[in-house]
């Protein structure tokens, strides 16, 4: 019998409020907590409200109030970006924040209903329905508008969870599927009036996708491909208010400079756009000691700039040291943070409240080659390009080492970097291959190639990591087939469903 109908009391609180709690408590999965649990059990919960619940319509509302709890939760400094730092009105920031929360919780609310349409009201098609729908969304959602894939429920159980142990296969996508499969077979064992049989069935199910997990999680899909090699993290903990002030250029530049020269490592990293002028304007002394301190350690130093061609700015990395200088540009760009989208439209924004500098660049190419930089295959990503997998192995198996630049001072003391650290956990994973993160103010970090952070630096603090890290070289799965096998066995699944749905309604 539906739990939620118009005529029963609590009904509002229990379409609302109930929903919205369960998204908020699924926040705990992701970074800084790791809970990875408490998103399982979210999901056990909503699923729950979904079966029981009467209409495609009601479990659109369901699904929606859920995700404004995991999103207005789980990315509030959507807010400090625009308003502490874009200087945006307060009022307008909140609104903006709030819009993007709701327009995400659509994908939720799509997942319910559809799964609620397409199982015609048989449960257990609803079960199988629900995970394949949701990971399908997870994946729309990261590039549907230049992609925003922010709280993507496989990351959650990244990386302690039995369920990590799937992603070097399927990669994060295919782990929400998996994710969602596993509260909907908890939810089976737990419901009331079940054969035995089928309690039996998903009991089993559910071991069998935990032991294997934690079994694949013993795999080495890589293996080393050279000597260790000593690498420094230069975190300058550049304030965001002040980073581009002229006044304050010069200062920064030397800052980092002496950072630089005070580290005896091979592979100097600093953050993205480390230096806050353009690479043309780089004064040639302060480039040729960095050359001449990066061949004194036998190594390179890679420098994130902005650079200028043909009246086009790049945000982009350069390195300087033994080997000839390559360049990486970046290619993902931050819509209304990197570039202006529809600017006959939103150009207006900028003009009267925002006053975020690079806020036009220049996409670089979506084909770029890994750096060959103290004696390694360097796939270097810039800021957020992190958070897209298919783009990250297009630069693998040939690349031997991932670094991520970053500067997520704009969220302040938030949750994001943390939350940004976790996609570097993911593709380390997905790749077989160890992250180097460094970045302005945090969270500047070594992961190994399992996922695991190794090395943290504190937050904002001006620091330098130093550690040992290792090449690696292989294939998994995921840098081999990508995404594919995921979206093909979910289409395949919704195929085999919908025509289950029509044989149940024609018979009827």
């Amino acid at each position: 019998m539906p739990i939620l109908t118009k005529n029963q009391p609590y009904a509002r609180l229990g379409n609302t409020l109930l929903p919205a709690a369960l998204g908020a408590l699924s926040v705990l999965g992701f970074a800084p907590f790791y809970v990875y649990p408490a998103s399982i059990a979210s999901l056990v919960g909503l699923i729950y409200l979904w079966r029981t619940c009467g209409t495609a319509k009601q479990a659109a509302i369901i699904g929606f109030m859920y995700g404004l709890g995991l999103f207005g939760t789980g990315i509030y400094w959507i807010y400090i970006s625009l308003h502490t730092y874009g200087g945006m009105p307060g009022i307008m920031a909140g609104l903006s924040t709030f819009l993007l929360a709701a327009f995400l919780s659509l994908f939720p609310a799509a997942t319910g209903a559809l799964s609620k349409h397409i199982s015609a009201n048989r449960k257990h098609a609803l079960l199988i329905a629900v995970p394949v729908f949701w990971a399908l969304a997870d994946w729309i959602r990261s590039w549907i508008f230049t992609g925003f894939p922010w709280l993507t429920i496989g990351y959650s159980q990244l990386p302690h969870s039995p369920l990590a142990g799937y992603v070097p296969l399927v990669g994060v996508y295919g782990v929400s599927l998996i994710t969602v499969l596993t509260a909907s077979l908890i939810s089976t064992f737990t419901a009331k009036n079940l054969a035995a049989s089928r309690r039996r069935g998903a009991a089993g199910a559910l071991l069998v996708i935990m032991v294997a997990g934690g079994l694949l999680k013993l795999v080495e899909w890589s293996t080393p491909s050279s000597e260790p090699l000593s690498v420094s993290l230069l975190q300058g903990n550049i304030d965001q208010t002040i980073k581009w002030a002229p006044e304050i250029a010069e200062r920064t530049l030397h800052q980092y400079l002496d950072m630089a020269e005070q580290s005896a490592s091979r592979l100097i990293i600093m953050p993205e756009t480390a230096m806050p002028v353009l690479s043309s304007n780089m004064p040639p002394e302060m480039i040729m000691r960095m050359k001449q301190h990066a061949i004194k350690n036998r190594g390179d130093i890679l420098v994130g700039m902005v650079e200028r061609e043909n009246g086009e700015y790049f945000n982009s990395v350069l390195s300087f040291g033994t080997a000839e200088t390559a360049v990486y540009r970046k290619s993902h760009l931050v819509p209304f943070g990197e570039f202006i989208p529809f600017k006959l439209m939103f150009g207006w924004i900028y003009r009267d409240w925002l006053h975020m500098p690079l806020s036009d660049l220049s996409r670089g190419s979506t084909h770029q080659q890994p750096m060959q930089v103290a004696g390694e295959k360097v796939a270097v990503n810039i800021c957020y390009e992190d958070v897209f997998g298919e783009e990250i192995i297009r630069q693998l198996p040939s690349a031997t080492l991932l670094v991520n630049v970053s500067n997520d001072a704009w969220y302040g003391d938030s949750y994001a970097a943390e939350q940004h650290m976790q996609f570097s956990q993911a593709r380390a994973l997905e790749t077989g291959r160890m992250m180097l993160r460094a970045t302005n103010t945090g969270a500047t970090a070594i992961i190994d190639h399992k996922g695991h952070m190794i090395a943290h630096a504190p937050h904002f603090v001006q620091t330098t990591l130093d550690g040992t890290v290792q090449g690696y070289t292989g294939t998994t799965p995921y840098v081999r087939w990508g995404n594919w096998p995921f979206i093909a066995f979910s289409l395949l699944t919704i195929i085999l469903l919908w025509r289950r749905n029509r044989l149940t309604r024609s018979s009827c």
